[in-house]
């Protein structure tokens, strides 16, 4: 098994390989840093323009992989390799990679218009997550850890995706050693004053949130601790806020944490269909992100 990092050329950014390397030093994997390359378009009319533009190709491929072999040198404890290769797309190219090299997970890092310590997702992320059949973390802008994954938060919402996801996290903690942490966020403006007849119904519906939320943890720990989660393993907490922002910085947030989020929906094909939710909690998360695609449904 194979933790595939997404190394784009000329990258000054190692964030990526620091967090494969993170998931590696928890559950030993092979870390295989892929650069993706345009790939010739093998036109017999191109000639030798053709095997002009492959040669460059494949130079440019050769340096972006040495820049990989030296950042992966940076964690003399880690079994990892860098290569390249060529293709048109590069998700498409990653996934096959992924497949070819049976991945766990896909780990790739944030655009370099990212704010430091924030992940924003490029184009070609954005369309890795959204087609990867596997997990799709994702680090911050600048990311570096010595730790291995201490802690999953998983932000769970009661839904059948939500369920699917819990399951995946469960496994993700199972093989790393991590504590699991269930999160349900309540998210809603600020409150009118309980004296208008506005301020009363909003108080209701906010406080019914909560129930409802409280009665899903309920479930979903009961669901946990039959999959040998203890008190020593699982916790699980509401944060609240008037805004995304507001509710994840409720939270404490320590070295090796991870953030998990699930697709919108159940698809049967299992892919990652994110939602305004979890579009916002990647773009307010202070931790990287691990984008778990929902289970395959019968037709």
């Amino acid at each position: 098994m194979t933790y595939l990092v997404g190394y784009g050329p000329h990258n000054n950014d190692r964030s990526a390989i620091e967090l494969a390397c993170q998931f590696a030093r928890s559950e030993p994997q092979h870390v295989r840093a892929v650069s993706v390359v345009p790939q010739g378009w093998g036109n017999p009319l191109a000639g030798g323009t053709d095997r002009e533009f492959e040669d460059w190709a494949a130079g440019e491929g050769e340096i972006t992989a040495e820049e990989a072999r030296a950042d992966l040198a940076q964690h003399p404890g880690i079994d990892g390799t860098a290569v390249w290769v060529s293709g048109r797309s590069v998700p498409q190219a990653l996934i096959e990679q992924a497949t070819e090299h049976e991945a766990r997970m896909l780990v790739v890092g944030s655009s370099g218009d990212a704010e430091p310590g924030r992940i924003r997702l490029s184009s070609k992320t954005d369309r890795l997550v959204h087609s990867s059949p596997i997990p799709v973390a994702i680090a911050p802008r600048g990311y570096r850890t010595d730790s291995g994954v201490t802690r999953v938060t998983v932000a769970f919402r009661d839904d059948d995706a939500s369920w699917s996801l819990l399951t995946g996290v469960a496994e993700i903690c199972r093989r790393t050693g991590a504590r699991l942490r269930v999160v349900t966020f309540v998210v809603a403006p600020p409150r009118r004053p309980v004296t208008s007849r506005m301020g009363h119904a909003e108080t209701q519906v906010i406080d019914l949130w909560r129930m409802q939320a409280g009665n899903a943890q309920h479930e979903a720990e009961e669901f946990l601790r039959s999959q040998g989660f203890d008190d020593d393993t699982l916790t699980f907490t509401i944060a609240e806020g008037s805004d995304w922002a507001r509710a994840i910085r409720r939270l404490d947030w320590e070295e090796g944490d991870i953030l998990a989020i699930g697709s919108s929906s159940t698809h049967p094909i299992a892919r990652v269909f994110l939602g305004s939710s979890a579009a916002k909690i990647i773009r307010y998360a202070p931790v990287p992100v691990v984008a778990v695609p929902g289970a395959a449904t019968a037709e």
